[in-house]
């Protein structure tokens, strides 16, 4: 895809071309080149000098891990608005589905980067599958537990004795550590598919939910009792940031093996998508129709909450953005090893992730001006419609 940005260079030249043709002679200082001149013209733009010298844009493909939505908006917003090409890349973007596992994409040669959470990325990783975290891009965690006010569940301890609905696929990891952390019996888990009928219809006691996306559904259900929607007064929630046992989620992964040859391209790639994801903070409305654009099947209001809540998970960012915060990656490391089967007594080698590359691209950012740390950032007020419309 090519972008507007890259357009305007083209009409530039042709427009330089029709100007010179006129002919006129140069005035002094104006920086344009007269017919017995012999030095070029600065034209002042790097930006031309490196789409001159990019005639073969290295390409790149990155596997989402579901279908185009605001939780990967930043990505789509680097396509739109030329961050990538102007980086010399030509980037393809994979979305992901229920079967499509990023981590197993990546170790298999299907694409050069890959979005995962890292708790199941290091179990891929024990499996086998030699994939390195080169940005954290979520610093928080998005996963909360959902209950109905008059259930009275308000602290892990009130599970006891409660159905807990969890959608397993290395979800639950943040659930058992708090089962366990407040050591809490009798709880029955039970399996829950990617929406929020069985809360709806009092099944189950509590729910897991994502704060952008199934928090968000039972909010655009109708309250039969009412006939308005469910308002958050109505719920009550455990948000495993407050209870000590959350994980890092969407991290950007590669093949060590490409990563050894690709360095530059992954720097290159990483500051174009930190940029989408800066325009994204800023321009969340214009992130909200590129998901759209690109096929996203959930509504305007929906994708408008989800990009709020998503630049909740990555603003303020405390290293800059993509940079690893080490004792967030500490936590999880420590939970990982105690609650995942698969990864219980493992040692985490310390060369699973690095911040070279991030921290390079970060200061590019900051370099040309942008708030990598977005520490203003707010939440604003957005308002659902029935069934996210």
């Amino acid at each position: 895809m090519r972008s507007n940005y890259r357009r305007l260079l083209g009409l530039l030249a042709v427009l330089a071309l029709v100007l010179a043709a006129c002919g006129g002679g140069a005035e002094e200082g104006d920086g344009t080149t007269g017919p017995g001149d012999t030095t070029p013209a600065d034209t002042g733009s790097d930006t031309a000098a490196e789409m001159e010298a990019c005639d073969s844009p290295d390409d790149v493909r990155l596997q989402l891990q579901w279908f185009a939505q605001a939780q990967f908006a930043g990505y789509y917003a680097a396509v739109d608005q030329g961050y990538y090409d102007a980086q010399c890349l030509s980037v393809q973007i994979l979305e992901g589905g229920v079967d499509i596992v990023p981590q197993q994409v990546l170790a298999s040669g299907g694409a050069e980067f890959g979005i995962a959470w890292v708790p199941k990325a290091l179990v891929s990783r024990e499996a086998g599958a030699d994939i390195i975290n080169v940005a954290q891009i979520f610093e928080r965690s998005g996963t909360l537990m959902v209950s109905w006010k008059d259930s009275g569940i308000t602290s892990p301890e009130d599970w006891a004795g409660k159905k807990v609905g969890n959608w397993g696929f290395g979800n639950e990891y943040e659930l058992l550590a708090a089962i366990e952390k407040y050591d809490v019996p009798d709880v029955e888990l039970v399996a829950q598919d990617f929406t929020m009928s069985a809360l709806l219809n009092r099944e189950i006691d509590s729910a897991e939910a994502m704060t952008y996306n199934e928090y968000a559904q039972v909010l655009e259900a109708e309250n039969p009792e009412t006939g308005e929607l469910y308002q958050p007064d109505d719920l009550d929630v455990i948000d495993f940031n407050e209870v000590g046992t959350a994980m890092l989620q969407d991290s950007l992964w590669v093949n060590s093996d490409w990563i050894a040859e690709n360095e530059d391209v992954a720097r290159r790639f990483l500051e174009a998508s930190f940029e989408g994801w800066i325009y994204c903070r800023d321009n969340p409305d214009d992130c909200v129709q590129s998901v759209l654009d690109a096929g996203s099947t959930l509504g305007l209001s929906h994708q408008t909450w989800m990009m709020n809540e998503i630049n909740a998970l990555i603003w303020p960012a405390t290293h800059g953005i993509g940079v690893m915060n080490e004792d967030l990656w500490n936590q999880t490391i420590e939970i990982a090893t105690t609650q995942i089967p698969d990864l219980q007594g493992v040692e985490i080698s310390p060369d699973v992730y690095r911040t070279d590359l991030a921290e390079a691209a970060v200061a590019a950012l900051e370099e040309r001006g942008l708030d990598v740390r977005g520490e203003s950032w707010e939440r604003v007020e957005v308002q659902l419609n029935p069934g996210g419309e």
